[in-house]
């Protein structure tokens, strides 16, 4: 029996993830040991399992929780601007600075790992372990109410949303051999990318 009370557990859950979050961003998933996160919240390494039945799990909530402030980081940026044209322009300078600045967004998004643990963790759900992954990784919220403009190109939604998450890839041109050199430099490309973008998902004004 656990000697935990509602509260405690609750508390440590999210300890735990703020561990993994702070840890996964610093060191990333594979150097992560159990060990490193129950440390950095005062428990056993035997403790963790009750509250997650693998550092994968774990994971899986760090990411979610990391999409969750993403979204809200997004609608608090299209709130503040009026037509369709800005909403898609700082949907995507705010997606794309988040990717550049928060290496678990760009493995969210770039590297699709949400996506890739729904598939390592299948084997334990068939051992009787459960575990709620949203069906999706990287659905934009605004891509449906789009679609039915009669201004935007395109009427699909999912085409909209892999076209914007296909863009976000620009953001680790930075990095490349090939890239630009300097952050300035960089965010001239990613400017002037995103205009691109915006005009011609638009028809006319």
């Amino acid at each position: 029996m656990s000697r935990f009370t509602d509260r405690d557990r609750e508390r440590i859950r999210s300890q735990l993830v703020e561990a993994g979050r702070e840890l996964f961003t610093q060191f990333g998933f594979e150097r992560t040991r159990i060990s490193d996160l129950t440390a950095e919240v005062g428990i056993g390494t035997s403790t963790f399992y009750q509250f997650f039945d693998s550092k994968e799990a774990l994971y899986v909530d760090v990411l979610l929780a990391e999409r969750e402030s993403l979204e809200g980081k997004i609608a608090a940026a299209v709130a503040e601007v009026d037509t369709p044209r800005e909403e898609v322009r700082v949907l995507l300078k705010t997606t794309l600075s988040e990717v550049r600045a928060n290496p678990l967004i760009s493995s969210l998004i770039v590297d699709g790992e949400l996506r890739a643990l729904q598939d390592r963790i299948a084997d334990a759900e068939s051992d009787g372990h459960s575990i709620a992954i949203e069906p999706h990784d990287s659905e934009l919220p605004f891509a449906e109410r789009w679609a039915k403009l009669d201004a935007f190109r395109y009427d699909d939604p999912e085409l909209i949303d892999q076209l914007f998450v296909s863009l976000v890839f620009t953001a680790r041109s930075r990095n490349a051999p090939i890239g630009p050199g300097t952050d300035a430099a960089y965010e001239e490309v990613e400017d002037a990318l995103i205009e691109t973008i915006v005009e011609g998902v638009f028809e006319g004004e």
